[in-house]
């Protein structure tokens, strides 16, 4: 069991109804943190195993927010570990997509990261210890045709995510980001499409059944969970820390191949060009 002073660390993880958040909050608790997982609704009959305990949480709201942490304090009197998965993808061309619908991804994806930071590093600070775990994407480092605002929700998190860890050093907190590549998941199939433009149909069409294929060969949410859990025992975690090959290889081409050849292999690689695909 993993104990901090007798007792055991105390892990919250926002997303964890289901997917990777889900097998993240399972993950921690097999290490013996005491794990609170976060939905929007809270089934009194959930069915997640009984060492995960359920909060409400909406992080588009700032009261909810901070309902939630203060009713986590209150039980626990500390958090040691936090986990910021919750999350959603819109698909679609950037032309596609209403402008309110990008807010509110946005307001999901990172000003959601944000609230909780900001309601739960005052609790980190007053300890001088613990371990802030941003989920992000290969797709903060690699962009894709079509998920336009959700490339843009992680590229935020990856800058927020690297001030925010030379901020907090000093207070013994670590800061860290899981760049996932594709994983099965609900992610992609859960997704909101926003209405198709003419346009753009025929790529956004091969491009949506290309990553399908992806998402049938891609690993399951447990390998995300338990590079989470590497990061929690760490007490000196990386800055970056990919999942699956794409995730190590393709921010590394897009380094060293000539701009140009990248944008080629990518157009190739999702058939963007490809007619009869």
């Amino acid at each position: 069991m993993t104990v901090m002073g007798g007792r055991s660390r105390v892990a919250l993880v926002t997303g964890a109804s289901g997917g990777i958040g889900r097998a993240i909050a399972e993950r921690l608790a097999q290490d013996g943190l005491e794990v609170y997982g976060t939905s929007r609704r809270v089934p009194s009959d959930h069915p997640g195993p009984a060492s995960i305990h359920m909060l409400p949480l909406d992080v588009t709201s700032g009261q909810s927010v901070q309902a939630c942490v203060g009713d986590l304090w209150a039980r626990a009197g500390r958090i040691d570990v936090l986990v910021n998965n919750a999350g959603y993808l819109v698909t679609g061309a950037v032309e596609e997509v209403a402008v309110e619908e990008a807010k509110a991804e946005l307001e999901t994806n990172f000003f959601g990261v944000v609230r909780m930071i900001q309601a739960v590093a005052p609790k980190m600070r007053q300890q001088r210890d613990g371990s802030i775990v941003n989920i992000s994407s290969l797709a903060g480092l690699v962009p894709l045709p079509f998920w336009g605002y959700y490339n843009a929700s992680k590229f935020a998190v990856e800058a927020l995510t690297e001030a925010l860890r030379e901020e907090l050093r000093p207070f013994g907190i670590r800061v860290s980001l899981v760049e996932p590549g594709t994983i099965k998941t609900a992610l992609y199939t859960a997704d909101r499409k926003a209405p198709p433009m003419e346009a753009y149909a025929s790529r956004r069409a091969r491009f949506e059944k290309t990553m399908r294929q992806f998402e049938e060969n891609a690993p399951g949410p447990e390998v995300v969970a338990e590079k989470v859990a590497q990061i929690a025992r760490s007490r000196s975690p990386a800055l970056r820390n990919p999942v699956t090959r794409q995730a190590r290889v393709l921010p590394l081409l897009r380094k060293w191949l000539p701009p140009s050849w990248f944008d080629r292999g990518r157009r190739a690689t999702f058939h963007l060009d490809d007619e009869g695909f």
